[in-house]
Parts: C-alpha cells; sequence; structure tokens
C-alpha cells in the first residue's frame, strides 16, 4: 500500500486455489494498527489482493463486449465511472460462467498509484537487480 495515500485493489477470497470473490476497494489506506478502506470491513494486510495481473483466454473479450454494453447503458453518463476488470471477473465467478484459477506467489508486489511511489518502487527493483533476481538489463 501507499504511504502517499488511499488504494484501490480487488480483495479477493480463494478457496482450494480457486477466486471464489473478488471486490474492488477503494481508499485502502496503512494506519499505524490496520488497514481501512471505504468499505466498512477489518482488514489486517494479510488479504489476498488483486494487482491486475490476469492472464486469460480470448474468450473473455466476449464477456467483455457483452459486459461493456451494459455497463455503457447504465453508467456510460457519469465521468468518473469505470469499468473495472476485477467487477468483469467477480461477475463471471458469481454466475459460474468461468472459473478462476490463483496462482500463489511469495515474491512482494508494489505498484506505483502516486508519483511519489515511483523512487520506492524503483530502489526495490535495483535490489532485486543486485541481488540477480531480475537481470541488469529489464528492457
Amino acid at each position: 500500500l501507499s504511504i502517499f495515500g488511499g488504494v484501490t485493489r480487488g480483495l479477493c477470497t480463494v478457496e482450494n486455489g480457486s477466486l471464489s470473490m473478488v471486490v474492488e476497494t477503494e481508499n485502502l489506506q496503512k494506519t499505524e494498527n490496520e488497514v481501512t478502506s471505504d468499505r466498512k470491513i477489518n482488514l489486517d494486510g494479510s488479504e489476498w489482493v488483486s494487482m491486475n495481473m490476469w492472464g486469460f483466454t480470448p474468450v473473455l473479450f466476449d464477456y467483455l463486449n457483452e459486459m461493456i454494453i451494459e455497463f455503457l447503458e447504465k453508467d456510460g453518463h457519469e465521468m468518473k465511472s469505470e469499468f473495472l476488470i476485477p467487477s468483469v471477473i467477480n461477475n463471471l465467478i458469481q454466475s459460474g460462467r468461468e472459473p478462476v484459477h490463483v496462482l500463489r506467489s511469495s515474491s512482494s508486489w508494489f505498484g506505483v498509484t502516486y508519483k511519489e511511489d515511483k523512487p520506492y518502487v524503483m530502489g526495490e527493483i535495483l535490489k532485486l537487480v543486485d541481488r540477480g533476481i531480475y537481470p541488469q538489463k529489464l528492457f
């Protein structure tokens, strides 16, 4: 989580290696003792979250086409409305249309939500390069 403000992440429920639910949660922030959000739920920071690293088959595009039409009809006039991939995935899971398998990683993930996050993330990537986990030339 960013120390510079709230972030949005998909909170995931994983059962037997499969995603059973993902709920897009806004304004996640870490305080001294807890993680808070706009939703009234208790979090401790160990929850599974989506960092939007997905692997899909081409059938997803059929679903996206169908669901974006529904989204635009319902929310397309709202300037700040977003068509969120985790919400699409949750819809497919809840309707029983597609299973989603979860791959576990023991690696730390970090993101750049605010420009102030960039120096920290660059430093962490350099540490991975120095330890030989990432190649010297990334791109």
